[in-house]
């Protein structure tokens, strides 16, 4: 039986945004932060309690070039999802929803991010000696 109701809007029908981008980037950020901090902050707790092998082999896949991959995005989704909380912080004030205000903070979030990241290794690896 046809209805000639219409359909709920979609995905498809909407223009990609930095604001859409941002609103998406922001849930997923928050689910990784959740469910992949969770996971190395087990893995780690489990080979410290295991001893001293199973530590050892932890600190070898953490400290690899995987482990660094895994570090470096792990960094770049704590600051994603940070600058775009205080973007929503400032939102919920009241402030910035204005269209060119939202788009530029929008914006910023990702810039902000990135930066944050390469600041944030530079200091890292010049602090600990590590090249």
């Amino acid at each position: 039986m046809a209805s000639n109701r219409p359909l709920s809007p979609h995905l498809s029908i909407w223009k990609w945004r930095v604001h859409m981008a941002t609103s998406i980037a922001h849930r997923v950020t928050g689910n990784a932060l959740a469910f992949g901090g969770v996971v190395l902050f087990t893995w780690w707790l489990a080979a410290a309690a295991s001893g001293k092998d199973a530590y050892t082999s932890f600190a070898t896949i953490a400290s690899g070039p995987i482990g660094w991959i895994v570090w470096v995005g792990l960094s770049w989704v704590f600051f994603q999802h940070l600058c775009s909380g205080l973007r929503h912080l400032v939102m919920d004030s009241g402030r910035g929803f204005a269209l060119a205000a939202s788009k530029l903070s929008a914006t910023w979030v990702f810039i902000g991010a990135i930066i944050l990241t390469i600041v944030f290794w530079s200091v890292f690896l010049l602090g600990s000696g590590i090249r």
